[in-house]
C-alpha cells in the first residue's frame, strides 16, 4: 500500500481567502496550496492592501510513503490574511488574475462592498470564459460595473460605492462559481441578500460554500432553488485546508488501472469535497474501495481491467477527464453524461478528452453534453493540453499502460498542482 499526500484543495482556497479578506480579525490558512492559481488570489488580496504573510513552518519531503516509511509531504506552511469588513484599503487597484477563475470570479464582488475603483484583467485563455452572469448580478445590486472590450468578458472594471442587497436572480446554469461569488459577498451587503437561481451545476460545490461561510461565522439557508444570506460578516479563523480531492483523482484512476493500491489520507466520508465521489465511479467499475472518516483507498483489480459504465458526473465533472483518460482499459463503453459545464472550463474539456483519445487511436463518440468512449489499446502519441492542467494530469494516468504518450506542455499543472509529476514519477515509476 502507498500512501499519497496531495496538496490543498483549490476550491477550499480561494473561498478560504475571499472569507479572510472579508472578516474581521486575522485568518491563518494552514497546509495551504501554494499554485500558481492561489498565488493570482493571495497577490490580488496583496495588490488591494489587505495585509497578507506566509511562513514555512516545516520542510517538504517525498510525496509518498510506501508501507512502514516515514516520509511525509504535508508541509505545516501557513498563510495569513488580515480582514477588512468594509471592503479593500486602498481606493483603487489594477489587478491582473492570469488564468485564474475562482480569483477573476470572486475578487469583483469581494471589491464591490467597498469604495473605489477597481479593474480585472487576466490571461488571452481566462479573457475567452464568461463571467457575464457575475456582471449581471452585481449590477441587479446596484453595483456600477464596465467591460472595455466584449461584454459579459475580462477586462472588467468596478466601480464601488458598496453593497445595500435585496433580492436577485443569477444563472448558475455555467458554472456554479458565479453563484458562490455572489453567496459570499451575502453577509457584507447592508441588508443581505436573497438570490434564487435557475439550472444550477456543480451542487457540491456550493455545499462547500455554505459550509465554510458558516465556519466564518455567516448565516445562510437554502431553500429549493433560493438562497438567503443575513447581513452581519464574519470571523476570522484558524483554519486547515483539506486535501484537493478533483487532484486525488489521478492517483486513485491510476490505482485502479494497475492494480496497486493507493490511499490518500485527509480526505474520506467527512470531506466537504464532492469530488470525492469519483471513488464511488471506480467502484462501479470494479475497484476495491475503501472509506473512512479521513481517508480513501483504492485497489486496482489485479489485470488492471475495469467494467464499462454509464454515470452521470453534472455534479463531479472535474473528475470527467481523468475518467475519459482511463476508459479505454474497460471493457466495454464507458459513456459520461450531462458535462455541458466542461466545454467552458480552461478549455473545451469535453472536446479535447475527444481529440486526445482519437490521437490515441481509440474511437470516441460526442454530443452536446456527453462522451462515450470504447475500449481499445490507445497508442503513442502527443497529448494537446490546451494549457489545461486538468487534461495534463488525466492523460498521465493513460501514459502508465501507453508508453511513449507525451504532453505538449507539462508546465501547465502548476496551475493548481506544481509538483504533480514529480510527485506522479515517484510513486508510480519507482
Amino acid at each position: 500500500m502507498t500512501e499519497v499526500r496531495i496538496p490543498g484543495s483549490k476550491s477550499i482556497m480561494a473561498r478560504a481567502l475571499f472569507l479572510a479578506a472579508a472578516a474581521d480579525g486575522v485568518t491563518t490558512l494552514r497546509r495551504p496550496l501554494d499554485s500558481d492559481d492561489t498565488q493570482a488570489f493571495f497577490y490580488g488580496l496583496r495588490d488591494l492592501g489587505y495585509p497578507t504573510s506566509a511562513t514555512d513552518d516545516a520542510a517538504t519531503d517525498d510525496a509518498a510513503t510506501d508501507d512502514a516509511a516515514t516520509e511525509d509531504t504535508a508541509t505545516e506552511d501557513t498563510w495569513s490574511v488580515t480582514g477588512s469588513p468594509g471592503g479593500p484599503p486602498v481606493p483603487s487597484a489594477d489587478l491582473f488574475t492570469r488564468d485564474a477563475g475562482t480569483a477573476t470570479r470572486f475578487l469583483p464582488a469581494l471589491v464591490a462592498a467597498g469604495h473605489g475603483t477597481f479593474r480585472f484583467d487576466a490571461s488571452d485563455q481566462m479573457r475567452r470564459r464568461p463571467v457575464a452572469p457575475l456582471i449581471d448580478a452585481l449590477r441587479q445590486l446596484g453595483v456600477d460595473v464596465t467591460c472595455e472590450q466584449a461584454e459579459g468578458h475580462l477586462p472588467l472594471t468596478v466601480h464601488a460605492a458598496g453593497v445595500k442587497g435585496g433580492a436577485i436572480t443569477l444563472d448558475a446554469s455555467l458554472s456554479s462559481q458565479f453563484l458562490t461569488a455572489i453567496l459570499l459577498l451575502g453577509p457584507l451587503a447592508a441588508e443581505g441578500l436573497r438570490i434564487t437561481v435557475g439550472e444550477l451545476v456543480s451542487l457540491p460545490y456550493i455545499e462547500i460554500t455554505l459550509a465554510m461561510m458558516r465556519r466564518f461565522g455567516a448565516t445562510v439557508t437554502r431553500t429549493g432553488d433560493t438562497f438567503v444570506v443575513a447581513p452581519g460578516g464574519y470571523r476570522a479563523q484558524d483554519y486547515l485546508v483539506e486535501p484537493d480531492a478533483s487532484s486525488a483523482s489521478y492517483f486513485l484512476a491510476a490505482a485502479a488501472v494497475t492494480g496497486r493500491t493507493i490511499t490518500v489520507p485527509g480526505l474520506g466520508t467527512e470531506s466537504l469535497q464532492g469530488d470525492v465521489r469519483f471513488a464511488e465511479v471506480l467502484a462501479r467499475m470494479g475497484a476495491d474501495v475503501r472509506a473512512t472518516a479521513d481517508s480513501l483507498t483504492v485497489t486496482g483489480p489485479p489485470d488492471g481491467r475495469l467494467d464499462g459504465i454509464t454515470v452521470n458526473m453534472r455534479d463531479i465533472s472535474d473528475t470527467m477527464p481523468t475518467l475519459a483518460a482511463i476508459a479505454p482499459f474497460a471493457t466495454g463503453p464507458v459513456r459520461i453524461e450531462d458535462v455541458y459545464n466542461t466545454r467552458v472550463k480552461e478549455c473545451d474539456r469535453l472536446e479535447t478528452s475527444a481529440v486526445n483519445l482519437r490521437r490515441l487511436g481509440i474511437e470516441v463518440e460526442t454530443g452536446r453534453d456527453w462522451i462515450e468512449i470504447q475500449p481499445g489499446q490507445p497508442q503513442a502519441a502527443e497529448i494537446l493540453t490546451e494549457r489545461d492542467h486538468r487534461i495534463a494530469m488525466s492523460f498521465s494516468v493513460t501514459g502508465l499502460r501507453t508508453p511513449g504518450i507525451v504532453l505538449d506542455d507539462p508546465d501547465c499543472v502548476k496551475k493548481t498542482f506544481p509538483t504533480f509529476h514529480e510527485v506522479f514519477r515517484s510513486v508510480f515509476h519507482r
